[in-house]
């Protein structure tokens, strides 16, 4: 409450004396003014924006040091190959995404100092003038009071509690911004590698087509083939021509793509060694393939997740705004101290205010947060629902990919066996060149079926890995030193 208090200046020393009063106590106003922020405009320059994205080098020392403060050996910098794990660094050093998030945190941390700040106390003065209908006395009145706010039922202590959820949520989303640029930068250059191999086989192919056209060209001009074979070899040929172009045509495009996964110009990206063995799966071992037990993937997807994480701190977010609706039942209260001098008297006030909330108890708003918190709950549960469901089907997927791999090998292998038996064969005389060519392209689409194999086996991996957000080999290496513990 605010106090107006007002009394009678008898002289003008007593006016005099009055008005250095109200400078003594605005000096301090002026100078605690002194220490204000000021604002300083700070507009984008889009040029600097734009040099600083064509600056950004995988081999600028900037990088190497990020690299070795993360456990690099200096000897090895920089890359002689770009696999997924230093493919992920470099989307972590460069990709504005994680600026973003860092961003959001920092401001998430600031909020926090904010909601541990304590109310402000004012200071309220008052001087009037009356029309003297009383001449005895003087016209001039003066008042002075100080507004002290006092909170209560702990509701700062809830304030700092629920910003610190909110930035535990902002500090776990940089991580959840971490993890999918290395899902994307992972699926991308398993994309490039596939395109690489593609490009590779379909090169052979056309080579063998081109030689099968020539050897039927030869027999057209001879009168032992007819022009529908050699007509049929030159469909073969244009066909096996065009998707060889769309491959080629395409590894621009997949560059790009991991170029803007890894925030790097793609000039950059064109430069960079990528790790081209298209045929290195991380799941595959000496033993053969090795299983994940449905138990253990539903356990680590549960523990690991940071989208689960995330939500358990929502659902605090939602508890603590519970908890401070319940604790404005509890009024704040305004103490206000004032001082009166009037007709030489010396007078002490002391005053209280606070809002009338003991009537309705805050009913509404408490109703209305238990409902928000309940929705939280109900959408924590359907989350871990949907991360058990996705984890088996990524789980299925993967064995699927592996069933469909280990077929293809069989085939290859059976297939390159039966080229050298056609090899021989030619040797001794028993067949034509022909034949062997065939032969070969059948080895050909059978290595093309099996990099196909190969690429859906690592997307299979991609996959799992991003639904447990975890690598699989760490998953594999706590599965085997569990079995290792319960044996012994």
């Amino acid at each position: 409450m605010r106090t107006e208090p007002s009394f009678g200046i008898q002289s003008s020393s007593d006016i005099k004396r009055s008005h250095n009063s109200i400078l003594l106590i605005c000096l301090p106003l002026l100078l605690v003014a002194c220490g204000f922020e000021q604002y300083i405009a700070k507009p984008i320059d889009t040029k600097a924006v734009a040099l600083k994205i064509e600056a950004k080098n995988p081999e600028s020392p900037q990088f190497q040091q990020f690299l070795i403060s993360n456990g690099f050996a200096p000897e090895h910098l920089p890359f002689k190959q770009w696999g997924v794990d230093e493919l992920t660094y470099g989307a972590l050093f460069f990709h504005p995404s994680l600026d973003i998030a860092r961003a959001q945190w920092r401001a998430a941390e600031t909020a926090t100092l904010v909601a541990a700040t304590k109310p402000i106390s004012g200071i309220n003065s008052h001087i009037a003038h009356s029309n003297n209908a009383n001449e005895d006395i003087s016209p001039f009145a003066f008042g002075l009071s100080i507004d002290v706010p006092i909170e209560s039922a702990n509701k700062r202590d809830i304030r700092i509690e629920n910003a610190k959820h909110l930035s535990q949520i902002a500090k776990l989303e940089i991580a959840q911004t971490a993890w999918q640029l290395r899902n994307l930068v992972a699926q991308s250059l398993y994309e490039t590698q596939f395109n690489q191999q593609q490009i590779n086989l379909l090169a052979q192919e056309q080579s063998f087509r081109q030689q099968v056209v020539a050897i039927y060209q030869k027999r057209v001009n001879l009168g032992a083939a007819s022009n529908v074979e050699l007509s049929t070899a030159k469909l073969q040929l244009q066909i096996s021509t065009a998707e060889l172009n769309a491959v080629q045509q395409n590894k621009l495009v997949l560059l790009a793509r991991l170029a803007s996964h890894l925030g790097l110009q793609l000039s950059r990206v064109e430069a960079m060694p990528l790790l081209q063995d298209a045929y290195n799966t991380s799941i595959q071992s000496s033993a053969g393939t090795i299983q994940v037990k449905p138990e253990a993937l539903n356990r680590a997807a549960l523990l690991n997740r940071l989208d689960i994480r995330i939500a358990l701190e929502r659902y605090a977010t939602a508890e603590t705004k519970l908890k401070l609706e319940i604790a404005k039942q509890y009024p704040d209260i305004t103490i206000s101290p004032g001082y009166t001098y009037e007709f030489g008297n010396h007078v002490w006030s002391l005053g209280l205010s606070g809002l009338l909330t003991l009537l309705n108890k805050n009913k509404l708003a408490i109703a209305e947060t238990t409902q928000l918190r309940e929705v939280e709950a109900a959408q924590f549960e359907a989350l871990q629902s949907n991360v058990i469901a996705e984890a088996s089907a990524a789980n299925a997927k993967l064995m699927q990919a592996q069933q469909a791999l280990a077929q293809q090998q069989k085939l290859y292998e059976l297939q390159q066996y039966n080229t050298q038996q056609m090899a021989q064969r030619l040797a001794v005389g028993e067949i034509d060149r022909l034949e062997l060519t065939f032969s070969k392209l059948e080895e050909v689409i059978a290595e093309k079926n099996l990099a196909l194999a190969h690429f859906q086996l690592k997307t299979a991996i991609n996959q799992l890995e991003n639904t447990l957000q975890q690598p699989i080999n760490t998953l594999i290496t706590q599965e085997k030193l569990e079995a290792l513990s319960l044996n012994q």
